[in-house]
């Protein structure tokens, strides 16, 4: 699969947009053929610059006795000059500088770099140098397997989202700030390039970092910016210049650039010495890693922790953004308003995020408040709106949206249509055409996508979920059966196998499928407490409860492995076992009055 006349690795998708200038991609689904196209094989001036004839010519001015072009843009297209006029004036107090015009919420350098160094998806070709990345890409959000839960990088992220995440990018410090990008230099060698703005007297002496005399000498770098290395040999500084935790490192297991070094210590003994050079408070300005893990862990704190991340004013816009994508699954009316101001936020990157949250719920519902979003100045914001209206159909649709439903209608087919090469693309494209009721155009996008790629298990599982609404689910069974001799150990294929075949009414069958599930996934809870009910309905009581437990012994929040085992240990006439669950799950959910009358039941059968 890695090959580079397949799928995943050719040149067309995978390499040119950010090693050429100029690409048109030009896929040919019909014939699974790229013709694609370029200006420039390498990068050249108008991938930051945009088209560059009317440079050309003030250039050619220039050399004339009269007649000379005095343009100040120099007849660039795009001119990156938001440095130009600024300056930064140091605070004697602090040594940290302040820049002497407020920053922009996105900036059009930034941006630009953010083309190439952003982890993200092209959804558009229109793309033009220094307009914010979220009008035509996806950029990846702080997302588990991607980053660490305090937003370090994991998976190669490129610089773009880490530099989001730091204090610098607040201020309104710029990719140019400390690249030369002409040259592919720093502005200065070493630690000069962070002593720009950076006291010396403060930062670049002992008391600060430490390590007085040590060979090879620490630099600024080698605390706030660690290595990765990705590919073997590409090693990456993490942009999001954050200050050493180790105590984050004994609480949530995150890295810490002290360990990075000190390998044969622990991170505690780090923590401590952090703690006795700089005091007992050092939170940095990265502060949202319990918010994540409590989300990636599914703790049954993580949507109030998730929401102090999406609402604080101070949290950088990606990790806002990455917080209300992550209340996706816990929406609830204590937190739909957070909801409600991130469609509101100036960053484009949040406003998609918030529309992330609301994905699912009713779109009847939510219409008024995500139609405006279908006419918003971001495309990728208006296609990410009207993908989670898709459900609702036009009749139903106030009239003055209508024409707004199908423009964006149109840019989200678009999007997809300019990614026919990728499963992924088809099988959006393919959910999309179901939503909206165009069942035989879903059909034909579902097969598409399996004929790129018979691994992509997402296709076949929405594909037999397609027939299972039209009542095919002799189909259905089919379609998951040939996915799974492609992709034997995934659970997922394995779980959808298993709903089919309970809907055929075979349920022994089914029992085999959902074992397989949970015991090639054994992390997903979900899969878990299915397997546990079919045990219970095919009469193996016993072993149901057992496989409950087990599963609350990994996640002991699971509000389903606990509201079963309170039905099936009163059922089985284990009235204490019944109210212990109950007890735990009215922990978490408090406000549940059903729940309040069982527990209080329970506890009267007990007495």
């Amino acid at each position: 699969m890695l090959h580079w006349t397949k799928l995943n690795q050719n040149w067309n998708f995978m390499c040119a947009e950010c090693h050429s200038t100029g690409v048109r991609k030009n896929y040919d689904a019909a014939e699974d053929r790229f013709r694609t196209t370029w200006t420039e094989i390498s990068v050249g001036c108008e991938a930051c610059h945009s088209k560059g004839s009317r440079h050309v010519d003030w250039a050619h001015s220039q050399r004339s006795w009269f007649g000379k072009d005095d343009d100040p843009r120099k007849g660039l297209a795009v001119l990156l000059n938001e440095r130009d006029g600024i300056t930064w004036h140091p605070d004697p107090k602090t040594g940290n500088p302040q820049r002497s015009i407020a920053p922009a919420v996105t900036r059009r350098e930034v941006e630009t770099c953010g083309l190439c160094h952003a982890r993200r998806g092209e959804f558009s070709e229109d793309w033009v140098p220094g307009q914010p990345l979220s009008d035509t890409h996806a950029v990846s959000l702080l997302a588990a397997g991607l980053y660490h839960a305090d937003g370090q990088m994991l998976d190669e992220v490129y610089n773009y989202g880490p530099f989001k995440q730091s204090k610098m990018f607040a201020a309104g410090v710029t990719c140019s700030d400390c690249h030369e990008p002409h040259a592919a230099k720093l502005r200065a060698p070493g630690d000069g390039v962070c002593l720009q703005c950076h006291a010396a007297d403060k930062y670049e002496v002992a008391s600060h970092h430490r390590h007085e005399g040590v060979t090879l000498a620490v630099a600024c770098a080698s605390c706030h910016m660690p290595v990765s290395t990705y590919m073997v040999v590409d090693k990456r500084h993490d942009h999001s210049l954050r200050i050493p935790r180790p105590d984050l490192s004994v609480k949530l297991g995150t890295p810490n650039a002290c360990n990075n070094c000190h390998g044969d210590k622990s991170a505690q003994w780090a923590a401590d010495a952090i703690e006795r050079w700089h005091g007992p408070v050092r939170k940095g300005f990265q502060n949202y890693a319990e918010a994540f893990q409590a989300s990636w862990t599914d703790r049954a704190d993580a949507a109030t922790l998730l929401a102090v991340v999406a609402a604080s004013p101070t949290a950088p816009s990606i990790a806002r953004a990455s917080a209300l994508s992550e209340l996706h699954s816990r929406v609830s009316p204590a937190n739909i308003e957070l909801a409600r101001k991130g469609l509101a936020d100036p960053d484009p990157m949040v406003r998609v995020a918030a529309l992330d949250m609301l994905d699912g719920l009713p779109g009847e519902r939510i219409w008024p408040l995500v139609s405006p979003l279908l006419a918003d100045p971001s495309r990728g914001v208006r296609i990410r709106a009207v993908s989670i209206l898709a459900a609702v159909p036009t009749v139903a649709q106030p009239p003055a949206d209508r024409a707004a439903f199908e423009r964006a209608t149109a840019e989200f087919i678009a999007a997809q249509r300019l990614n026919a090469d990728r499963p992924e693309a088809r099988s959006t494209l393919g959910n999309f055409y179901a939503r909206r009721g165009l069942a035989a155009d879903a059909e034909s996008e579902y097969k598409a996508a399996l004929r790129l790629s018979p691994q992509y298990a997402p296709a076949a599982i929405n594909l037999a979920d397609l027939y299972r609404q039209l009542g095919r689910d002799g189909d259905g069974e089919s379609v998951l059966r040939t996915a799974i001799t492609s992709s034997r150990e995934d659970a997922g294929l394995h779980h959808a196998l298993g709903l089919n075949l309970t809907r055929e009414k075979r349920p022994n069958d089914a029992l085999g499928e959902f074992r397989t599930a949970s015991e090639l996934e054994p992390d997903r809870s979900r899969y878990a407490y299915v397997y546990a009910v079919a045990l219970h309905s095919s009469g193996r009581i016993g072993e149901s409860i057992e496989v409950l437990k087990a599963n609350l012994a990994r996640h002991p929040d699971d509000r389903d492995s606990l509201s079963a085992l309170v039905s099936f240990s009163r059922d089985s006439g284990n009235i204490g076992a019944a109210l212990e669950y109950a007890e735990r799950l009215s922990r978490l959910l408090p406000n549940d009055r059903e729940l309040a009358r069982l527990t209080d039941d329970l506890r009267a059968r007990l007495k």
